[in-house]
C-alpha cells in the first residue's frame, strides 16, 4: 500500500517522464521498483512512456493507448517466431508472475 506521499511523488516523477522533463537516476530507480510492486505505478509509469512518445493517432491504437493496454514500447510486444512464452512470462514483473 502506498502513502498519500509516496504516492504525489511517484506521480510527479511519471508527470515529467510524460513531459520529458529532467528525472534524476535515484528517481528512475525508486519508480521502477515501485512499479515491480504495484500495478497501479506501473500503469502510470507506462502511460507516462506512452505519452512521451507520442499519443497515437486515430483507430485500434489509441483505443489500446486510452485502456492502458499494450506495450509502452512497441519493440517489448512478444513475438512467436523469436521468442519463447516462458522467457517472455520470466521477465515479467513479480505481480504478474504470482497470478
Amino acid at each position: 500500500m502506498l502513502s498519500s506521499q509516496q504516492r504525489l511523488m511517484l506521480q510527479d516523477i511519471a508527470r515529467r517522464i510524460a513531459h520529458g522533463e529532467t528525472v534524476s537516476l535515484q528517481e528512475r530507480i525508486t519508480v521502477q521498483k515501485h512499479a515491480d510492486r504495484h500495478p497501479s505505478v506501473r500503469s502510470w509509469l507506462q502511460r507516462a512512456q506512452r505519452q512521451r512518445q507520442g499519443t497515437p493517432g486515430t483507430g485500434l491504437d489509441r483505443l489500446l493507448s486510452d485502456l492502458d493496454l499494450g506495450a509502452a514500447d512497441p519493440g517489448e510486444d512478444f513475438d512467436p517466431r523469436r521468442d519463447d512464452l516462458g522467457d517472455w512470462f520470466g521477465g515479467a514483473p513479480p505481480w504478474l508472475r504470482r497470478s
